[in-house]
């Protein structure tokens, strides 16, 4: 339909092009046919031209429909809509950054996007800007703002790792050529702790396969990766102190330092675990005389004597050099599945454990009490570096005894099956912090033993929430406060049973669904399963 003079607008719903056909000298104002009217003297006297001497038409502006919310995984948390062209990378266009400290921000997604990096220049058009803004702080440290605007992008954050969450929201918009929306994206996430852990002790994971799920977890807004590597089969990183625990596959230091490096750049936190004082068999090996026997001199397997000085000071070794190696505030001491408190009578058992309870606690102490004295001083051993965010598995903690485990220790909950194991309100309720490792649905133990099967991002994505702790019942609301995150798990009980490449594809897209549902405190995403493959398939 027409409306008043020289505009014309095409009428329908919302996201259908609106034109506007410029009038005036400029294009922008005035009235097309009083200005025609106007004589060159300004008089206002019709002025007769022929038709070859007439100005040329201007051609029409367009005015955008309003732009869509941005479909990435994890989904934004608000997208503000604009009109306008949108913005695509191109050659001649530069990331420039705010500040020398986002260089390394600035000079990846440049690459990715195969643009120039220009430092700290002005932006210009087309460019993408990359700058800290304190006065988001309030939102959070891994919040950022994400503007499309004129032709320009802007990424905004209160600090570094915001700015590179905004920057995989923007190289996931413009993937596979598509154009980012014009518009506002506000984002943080819902869980400060979103991890993926992997068992490289039971099978040797090579440097390079580890470097490569670093890039996919980065890329994905994850911000944890936890290393458990010594157990029973293996001890797979170089020790110094003690060299005759390490397994023939292993990552070198060097590989580590690499390893840490690519993850800094990424702002993931490299988690590691000692699993002690169960799992230690490969230390064990080595150092037969700390094996734990029971009354009858049958061996535990991978249970150490903690009864023994010597079991302390080997672990203490080991924790102390490679706090020195790992940089960061976290720790996981493991703790679970200690084998003196599995039988129906540890003092019978392992009557030198009960004794060197009473010695050490009181006459009324027991072998959990020891147990927990040992988890304890571990934390104490790990504290002395920095490690204000220390774990361990939800079995470690024991209910009974005149020892309590320290009120600072976080709980890794992964099962209830576990002789021990109490529900998850056990621990919320005197409480306790805890991170979801629901052995359910984050559980991938390869070669599937016992009740284990494979899970399915699909399940994970209908079913799984960050207070499903245990089971598929999520514990009350109250308790969302005290529940850090989450974190996948891949468990090689079976290590043969798959290669590297067929576990970096079975977990893609449980990855995926884990890291939408830390991120989107939604329980029902913006997109059904069937979308959210096919947007994971696009996205790469």
């Amino acid at each position: 339909m027409l409306l008043g003079t020289g505009v014309l607008v095409a009428a329908g719903a919302v996201g259908v092009s609106v034109a506007l056909w410029p009038v005036g000298d400029s294009g922008t104002g005035g009235n097309t046919a009083s200005s025609s009217a106007r004589s060159s003297d300004g008089s206002g006297a019709a002025a007769s031209r022929a038709p070859s001497s007439a100005a040329p038409s201007p051609s029409p502006a367009r005015v955008y429909p309003l732009s869509k919310t941005p479909r990435t995984i994890p989904a934004v948390r608000e997208h503000t809509p604009a009109r306008g062209p949108g913005w695509r990378p191109a050659s001649a266009a530069r990331v420039v950054v705010g500040a020398g400290a986002l260089a390394d921000e600035g000079k990846l997604l440049a690459g990715e996007l195969k643009m120039t990096y220009g430092g700290t220049a002005a932006p210009r058009a087309g460019d993408v800007q990359l700058k800290l803004d304190p006065g988001q702080a309030a939102r959070g440290p891994e919040s950022y703002t994400l503007t499309v605007r004129s032709g320009r992008v802007t990424v905004a954050a209160p600090a570094e790792a915001g700015v590179f969450y905004g920057t995989r929201t923007l190289k996931q918009e413009v993937a596979d050529g598509s154009t980012a929306p014009e518009g506002v994206v506000r984002d943080r996430p819902a869980k400060a702790q979103r991890g993926l852990m992997l068992d490289i002790a039971r099978k040797h994971f090579t440097a390079a396969w580890i470097e490569a799920r670093i890039r996919e977890l980065g890329d994905l807004k994850f911000n944890e990766l936890g290393l458990h590597f010594s157990d029973d089969q293996g001890f797979r990183i170089a020790s110094d102190t003690h060299p005759e625990v390490v397994s023939k596959d292993r990552l070198t230091k060097a590989e580590v330092r690499r390893i840490l490096a690519l993850a800094a750049s990424r702002h993931i936190t490299v988690v590691p675990e000692i699993d002690s004082p169960g799992h230690l068999g490969a230390v064990l090996a080595a150092h037969p005389d700390l094996q734990l026997t029971n009354a009858q001199g049958t061996p535990a397997r991978g249970a150490i004597d903690i009864s023994k000085p010597g079991a302390a000071k080997i672990v203490d070794d080991l924790l102390n050099e490679y706090a020195d190696l790992f940089p960061g505030s976290s720790w996981h001491l493991g703790g679970d599945e200690y084998r003196a408190l599995t039988v129906s009578s540890p003092a019978t058992s392992y009557p030198q454990l009960a004794a060197a309870a009473r010695e050490k606690y009181g006459s009324g102490a027991g072998v959990s009490d020891l147990a927990t004295g040992w988890l304890n001083d571990r934390a104490a051993t790990v504290r002395a570096h920095n490690r204000t965010a220390v774990r361990a598995w939800n079995d470690g903690f024991y209910q009974s005894g005149s020892v309590q485990p320290a009120k600072d220790i976080q709980v890794a909950y992964w099962t209830g099956k576990e002789i021990g194991a109490r529900q998850p309100t056990g621990y919320l309720s005197a409480g306790r912090k805890v991170v979801n490792y629901n052995d359910e649905y984050l559980y991938y133990v390869l070669g599937q033993p016992n009740t284990f099967v494979y899970p399915t991002g699909e399940r994970i994505y209908r079913q799984w929430t960050p207070r499903v702790l245990r089971g598929s019942t999520a514990v009350s609301s109250a308790y969302d406060g005290q529940i850090l995150g989450g974190v996948f798990a891949v468990w090689c009980d079976l290590a043969g049973s798959q290669t590297q490449n067929q576990v970096a594809a079975g977990i893609r897209m449980p990855l995926r669904a884990t890291v939408q549902k830390l991120w989107d405190p939604r329980a029902q995403p913006p997109l059904s399963w069937t979308e959210f493959r096919k947007l994971a398939d696009r996205l790469g």
